[in-house]
């Protein structure tokens, strides 16, 4: 149907290596990366904050939809998501996924939203490939 492409480029090794990730689109174009951005917080981006954005942004989109065809029009939705990388068997893992969503959707009671929501989020694409535990906390603003 789809598919997308990012490559990554890493200069020396461990500690001492600078990376770089670009995008197809280009919004990402040699973006730094490395051990400062992932566990220092140097400026830069780091793999976990790529995934956590992925994963706000298809699970909110895979809701509008839900929430569009359960015929409801827009007003926001708006989701943010805190991935944590834990040090597992002497490797590093990532084992949760927190998504927090705050909705304004007319006419919707309470009940339906957490629906809707916990299904788009077991359906989203991002969710379905991401092997951790993945909560949802939302609310409903009238």
């Amino acid at each position: 149907m789809t598919t997308n492409r990012a490559s990554a480029r890493y200069e020396g090794f461990g500690k001492d290596g600078k990376g770089s990730i670009t995008t197809k689109s280009g919004v990402l174009d040699a973006q730094p990366y490395g051990f400062g951005t992932r566990f220092e917080g140097q400026p830069g981006t780091n793999p976990e904050e790529l995934i956590a954005a992925a994963h706000a942004a298809c699970f909110t989109m895979a809701l509008s939809f839900g929430l569009a065809r359960a015929g409801y029009n827009g007003d926001t939705l708006e989701t943010s998501a805190v991935v944590t990388l834990d040090q597992v068997d002497g490797g590093f893992q990532i084992t949760k996924s927190a998504l927090t969503l705050t909705g304004k959707v007319p006419g919707i009671g309470a009940d339906e939203f957490a629906a809707i929501a916990a299904e788009a989020e077991k359906n989203c694409p991002v969710s379905k490939l991401l092997n951790c535990e993945i909560t949802l906390d939302h609310s409903l603003e009238n």
